[in-house]
């Protein structure tokens, strides 16, 4: 059985229609790696790609679109709602068939120490890839974006990268965060008002930082060319906190400021057992359901 790891990059570009083409070329046509998916947003002007592969083929692709990246996006004209600090701004390695996480841990590494030597950006390891405690979590790490960073890395004793050029920032490229972790899902829910400052209230409220719930992360976000205002949402352990209670616990702060949901989407892949979850919920489903029985789907699977 060949192993597989899963990886979803994520790079400030969202708009430009041939950067976004060139940069996904990267997967495509690979042996060993195979593209899933990938989406961008204007609003955010970000590029998410969800692709799969055996380490070794992976980590040459994901080298090659960070070469594309650095080529192509200039981080001092970018802008957009999604906070970022690199051209390539999150590169996530998740355990898939026949690995743990010790072997995406492993691939994150030896992708770091690539990137810092071949293209001179600053590496963060972060999550279960993280060498320091106040460097697991993403948001830390990402605090100041592009243009506060270089003012950030002057702190040598909190902020020296893991790899490439230590005190200094990329100065188009930025720097990035590297690393394992298992699957997440990013969910965002749009609202009935454009208004911004409600959705950062309650983004707020139901995101772990600020005391909501333990594996929400959550921001606002401006939908200016719809009129809308979003909580754009990883649920960093849907098993924990569920996609249900996430939507439930959103809907809810709105009502307080008048608002409603007007939909919800999915950001790249998720796990079916996530979906799965909240049907479960949403239809009452007793008890005794079982998914590995009687999703036909899941049968037909066991034939192959």
């Amino acid at each position: 059985m060949k192993q597989l790891i899963e990886c979803v990059p994520n790079y400030s570009e969202g708009r430009d229609a041939g950067k976004i083409e060139q940069i996904v070329d990267s997967f495509r046509g690979k042996a060993g790696v195979r593209l899933l998916d990938y989406q961008t947003d204007p609003n955010h002007n970000r590029l998410v790609v969800t692709v799969i592969g055996e380490p070794e083929p992976l980590k040459e692709a994901v080298l090659a679109s960070f070469g594309k990246a650095v080529e192509l996006i200039d981080l001092t004209k970018h802008e957009g709602q999604h906070p970022r600090m690199g051209a390539v701004d999150v590169v996530p390695f998740i355990p898939c068939r026949g690995t743990t996480v010790e072997d995406a841990d492993r691939l994150a590494k030896e992708v770091g120490e690539a990137v810092g030597s071949r293209y001179q950006i600053p590496v963060f390891l972060y999550e279960d890839s993280a060498t320091a405690p106040h460097r697991q979590n993403l948001a830390s790490i990402r605090k100041g974006q592009f243009e506060g960073m270089a003012e950030k890395l002057k702190d040598t004793a909190m902020w020296t990268p893991d790899y490439g050029p230590a005190g200094r920032v990329h100065p188009t490229a930025g720097v990035v965060a590297v690393g394992a972790r298992m699957p997440l899902v990013a969910f965002n829910i749009n609202l009935s008002t454009p208004n911004l400052e409600i959705a950062d209230k309650i983004a707020k409220r139901v995101r772990n930082l600020s005391g909501g719930y333990r594996f929400i992360k959550a921001i606002g976000v401006d939908l200016s060319d719809r009129k809308m205002a979003q909580v754009s949402m990883n649920l960093v352990n849907y098993q924990k906190t569920a996609v249900y209670r996430a939507f439930e616990a959103v809907k809810m702060e709105a009502r307080r400021y008048g608002v409603s949901v007007v939909e919800s989407e999915v950001v790249g892949l998720l796990p079916m057992e996530a979906l799965i979850d909240c049907a479960e919920y949403y239809l009452q489903i007793s008890d005794d359901f079982d998914p590995a029985k009687q999703i036909m789907e899941n049968r037909l699977l066991e034939e192959e």
